[in-house]
C-alpha cells in the first residue's frame, strides 16, 4: 500500500481555526521556503501574486516537520483545539 491509499483510509478531526499560524511578513524574506516542500500533506502553499503563505491546515498530520525546518522560526503550532482523531474509515 502506497502513502496516498495509506492517506485516503483516514479520517481526521478538523478543528474551527488553524492550529498553524506564520507571520507573513517573515515569509516574504525567506528565500528557500522550505516548509512548502518538507511537509507531507503540502499544508504550506506560497502565493507570489498576493506574497502570502497559505496555511491548509486541515491536511496537517501533526508530524512537526514544518516547525523543526523552519530557519526563521516562523511556525507556530500548537495542539489542534479538535485534537488528535485519527479513526480508519472502513473500521
Amino acid at each position: 500500500m502506497n502513502i496516498n491509499e495509506k492517506l485516503s483510509a483516514l479520517k481526521y478531526n478538523k478543528g474551527e481555526k488553524s492550529h498553524l499560524t506564520v507571520d507573513n511578513d517573515v515569509c516574504m524574506r525567506c528565500k528557500d521556503k522550505c516548509c512548502t516542500y518538507i511537509c507531507p500533506a503540502e499544508v504550506y502553499q506560497w502565493n507570489k501574486e498576493k506574497c502570502i503563505m497559505n496555511v491548509r491546515y486541515e491536511n496537517c498530520l501533526e508530524c512537526g516537520a514544518c516547525k523543526i525546518a523552519c530557519s526563521k522560526k516562523n511556525i507556530a503550532w500548537v495542539y489542534p483545539d479538535a485534537g488528535f482523531g485519527v479513526k480508519f474509515k472502513n473500521g
